[in-house]
């Protein structure tokens, strides 16, 4: 009673903050959430909720580290810290969940249990409780790869205080484990994997579309080394649980995941000879597999580059690489850039730039997006006017979005629009767009200079 007078203090990015703000409330005492700068919104909107009037929410520091030191502060000042993972007494609740799942797994099979790790209180509370009742179920913890703190400091053989965390996986983004965490972890957790933000994104992805559950990066943690395991591995035949242990996602990260979720998705950057028909060839030898993205810009008379992603078809073995194949067979030169980040990150949104193009004309059509839609509509356009300009990404709407740039001559205008109302497509001309005019285009934007 005396400490709850004198107040509580606890620092966290996510779940631990939202259960000492409930309780603090429960109990009437007053508390002090310290919290890092970069939280999302979500999660102190949730705070802020379950603490009511007597929970102060303070956001200071770029990361988990800097903001514990804050939360010290407080301490020195008489109040009591409620530590997110170096406490027994929180170690041993996050243990319970241990105990739910050897509970429910009591009369079956299981083989391993795969564990995020941010601080590693829940790793070690599981790791300790099921070692003790089912030894033999192996214990794995997974950690954001460039938030690994467990598994430098296993490596090492003491704790490891990392010089930076990235922050995509903010709830288990930290600097410095715990010393009991690591003290726990070294003598019973079997394995540490890590995984990057690309099978993070997969994993929130595959949790969505099989028990339709919006993970945050941190709560997907589990089930993306679960599935790296797995692949790793080759395992076949035995059973896996992954904790899942989180759902504070900001709406507006979610564009950012659906972008980088899909593993199957290939990109392409492709030479092509700048010559009438080369676009459509290209096209063909991917076709029917599904084309999530087909830039172009013309550049010269002599290549043009092409950035083109697609999913290659799941059950054909080396479907891939008999692309690849096939495209150096028409002596189309390739680069695999699906790993560049790079390209991932920026240049498939820069792709183009500015050009010279004589008498260019940009064109904005919208057609129903279904399988082989894009490959009806470049068939429509199997035109005599050159392609200068190409723009298609598939963002799941039920309307593909292209952007065509062609070189028309002033004396083929009436030719132009009878072409464009016999394709059946809703169109418009966005020849004097600012932005097109501004970005894409060198000169003043006349239509046929």
């Amino acid at each position: 009673e005396e400490e709850l007078s004198q107040g509580i203090v606890a620092c966290s990015a996510g779940n631990h903050a939202q259960g000492v703000a409930l309780s603090a409330r429960m109990l009437s005492c007053k508390a002090v959430i310290v919290m890092p700068l970069a939280t999302p919104s979500i999660k102190v909107s949730a705070v802020r909720s379950h603490g009511g009037d007597t929970v102060e929410v303070r956001l200071f520091g770029n990361n988990y580290d800097e903001a514990a030191a804050e939360a010290k502060r407080f301490v020195d000042e008489g109040m009591t810290m409620v530590h997110p993972f170096n406490d027994p007494l929180v170690i041993a609740g996050q243990g319970t969940i241990g105990a739910e799942i050897l509970r429910d797994c009591v009369s079956s099979r299981l083989d391993y249990i795969f564990v995020c790790c941010g601080g590693g209180g829940m790793l070690a509370g599981i790791a300790a409780y099921v070692k003790q009742v089912r030894p033999s179920v192996k214990v794995i913890g997974v950690e954001a790869a460039d938030a690994a703190g467990m598994t430098a400091s296993l490596k090492e053989g003491k704790v490891v205080t990392l010089d930076h965390v990235g922050l995509f996986a903010d709830g288990a983004a930290v600097k410095t484990i715990g010393d009991e965490t690591f003290r726990i972890c070294e003598q019973l957790v079997d394995e540490m994997i890590t995984v990057n933000t690309d099978q993070i994104c997969d994993a929130i992805k595959q949790s969505y579309n099989d028990a339709r559950v919006v993970l945050e990066p941190a709560g997907a943690l589990g089930v993306a080394g679960m599935k790296k395991y797995v692949e790793k591995h080759g395992i076949k035949g035995e059973t896996m649980v992954a904790i899942t242990s989180g759902a504070n996602m900001d709406f507006d990260r979610l564009r950012f995941v659906s972008e980088r979720a899909d593993a199957s998705e290939r990109l392409l950057a492709i030479t092509i000879p700048e010559r009438p028909g080369s676009f459509r060839q290209l096209y063909d030898i991917i076709w029917p597999r599904n084309v999530t993205e087909f830039s172009y810009r013309y550049d010269n008379d002599q290549e043009a580059n092409i950035l083109i992603s697609f999913q290659p078809v799941m059950n054909v073995e080396d479907d891939f690489k008999n692309v690849l194949d096939e495209l150096h067979e028409n002596d189309f030169n390739c680069h695999d850039i699906s790993r560049n980040m790079v390209a991932k990150t920026h240049i498939r949104h820069m792709a183009g730039g500015r050009a010279v193009v004589p008498h260019e004309r940009l064109f904005r059509f919208d057609f129903p997006e279904s399988p082989g839609a894009l490959q009806r509509f470049l068939s429509s356009l199997d035109v005599t006017w050159n392609v200068s300009l190409f723009h298609y990404r598939n963002h799941g709407d039920d309307y593909g979005r292209v952007l065509v740039g062609l070189q028309v001559p002033e004396k083929c205008d009436g030719n132009l629009k009878r072409f464009l109302q016999s394709l059946d497509y809703k169109y418009e001309e966005e020849t004097d767009n600012l932005a097109y005019r501004t970005f894409l285009r060198n000169g003043n934007g006349n239509k046929n200079e």
